[in-house]
């Protein structure tokens, strides 16, 4: 609900800055007019190193991706397709420059393709930060994408196909033991898809062990609700609205420590294991009150166009009962972005 113009801004500065030394980024569904492709193949003639990772066989846009890997290549950019089997599906910038003598990292992850177009119609987070943990992250990111590196190590981000899988699980039953132990325990899942059997099994014993599980999935959900013994404390909704939502937001209690990540991956055995994706913590106070009461919260209150599932796989329309108040997510998004304007 915010503008992209300032992941493009963040490129075209990056692009003409003489103290911007490189410039790397992965592209999965960008176009060949995209001006985020225009920009950098224009740092790639300003002299920058420019290291683009394109999804050539991005479903659908195998011949849009070839001609923008022809554009970048012609400018002078060097451009792989990351690590054979494994699709690149993590949205990375990492731009280098030189201040004070000294090289500083700028990172930007988002959870939705670097397409303009998409943008306007899709919702995403992104994060634009230069915290030296995940910016190190990025760079032994890139550097396992382009070949010149084995699996990397890494302090804050979790990556599929590697630590990504395991680390969710391990943190469902951390929820399940702060539950056994009486504290406050709760996970709101937010994404398009949930097919993963391992991950659907452990939200189960979440459920059975007391803890509180909201998901927001958007299309595809093979996980049953409401089932007793099984999954009575299982809610799961779709919200469909003005914008295609698209968000992947991870969110656990732990017994108040309230540790949330934003993805590029779904629940899915494909994001998990056959693509290379990132999963990036939201430490800031401010920002993660913010994608909890917008991004999560408020959707859980929608009234008007979620749907949620039933115990026997059908949709029910969510509506207001009598005297409750009127909540659409994305319309109140909307009017609070424009109040802020």
């Amino acid at each position: 609900f915010d503008s992209f113009q300032p992941v493009i801004n963040l490129l075209r500065e990056a692009a003409k800055d003489p103290k911007v030394l490189a410039i790397k980024q992965t592209l999965y569904r960008s176009g060949p007019d995209s001006e985020i492709v225009q920009v950098l193949a224009e740092a790639a003639r300003n002299g920058k190193e420019v290291t683009a990772v394109i999804e050539l066989r991005a479903r659908f846009d195998e011949e849009s991706n070839i001609t923008v890997a022809n554009i970048l290549q012609e400018a002078g950019a060097v451009v792989v397709s990351g690590i054979v089997g494994y699709k690149p599906h993590a949205k990375m910038i990492l731009i280098v420059r030189r201040e004070n003598n000294q090289l500083l990292r700028y990172v930007h992850l988002g959870t939705g393709n670097y397409h303009a177009g998409n943008a306007r119609m899709y919702t995403d987070y992104g994060l634009m930060t230069t915290q030296p943990d995940i910016c190190e992250d990025v760079h032994r990111m890139f550097q396992e994408l382009t070949g010149m590196g084995k699996m990397a190590k890494l302090k804050a981000l979790l990556h599929a196909p590697f630590t990504l899988h395991i680390e969710l699980l391990k943190l469902i039953e951390q929820e399940i033991d702060c539950a056994k132990a009486g504290q406050s325990a709760r996970i709101i899942i937010k994404v398009n898809a949930l097919t993963e059997p391992q991950l659907i099994a452990a939200l189960y014993r979440a459920s059975q062990a007391g803890v509180q599980v909201d998901l927001i999935v958007r299309s595809i959900c093979c996980l049953i609700p409401q089932v007793k013994d099984l999954s009575e404390n299982i809610h799961v909704r779709s919200v469909v609205g003005r914008f295609l939502e698209h968000t992947r937001v991870y969110y656990f209690e732990q017994g108040g420590e309230k540790r949330l990540y934003c993805a590029s991956a779904d629940w899915m055995g494909r994001n998990l294991f056959s693509r290379v994706e990132t999963c990036f913590p939201i430490v800031d106070s401010r920002l993660k009150k913010r994608i909890i009461k917008d991004g999560l919260l408020n959707y859980l209150q929608d009234n008007q166009n979620a749907w949620e599932l039933q115990s026997d796989g059908q949709w029910f329309k969510v509506n207001g009962v009598e005297n409750e108040a009127v909540h659409s997510a994305q319309r109140y998004l909307i009017e609070q972005k424009a109040s802020t304007v």
